[in-house]
């Protein structure tokens, strides 16, 4: 069972997006894609942005760090001005070439 529930990281990812002037993100799809592509980078070698106990699944790292508020969720929209978004801190999840090619 994925703890938080796939509603409950949507509804926090999208309170930090709010604060940060960047749309919401509105699907499940939205957060696999981002926890997938996060959990590759760490399979290739980046290193955790939140501490890890024992050996814990690159998946759930990534789902993490995602709840952490340590990588944000970017759309197709706030992708074209990633410069502005201001996730100073975070690392991003672009998954926008993703979605246009599902369009």
């Amino acid at each position: 069972m994925l703890h938080p529930s796939y509603q409950e990281l949507i509804d926090h990812i999208n309170e930090v997006n709010r604060e940060k002037n960047i749309p919401e993100i509105n699907s499940r799809y939205s957060v696999v894609i981002a926890a997938a592509k996060r959990a590759r980078s760490l399979i290739d070698g980046d290193y955790p942005t939140v501490p890890v106990k024992g050996s814990r699944r690159v998946l759930s790292i990534a789902v993490e760090e995602m709840k952490e508020e340590k990588i944000g969720i970017l759309t197709k929209e706030a992708a074209k001005e990633t410069a502005t978004v201001g996730y100073d801190d975070m690392s991003v999840v672009d998954f926008s070439a993703d979605i246009e090619e599902e369009e």
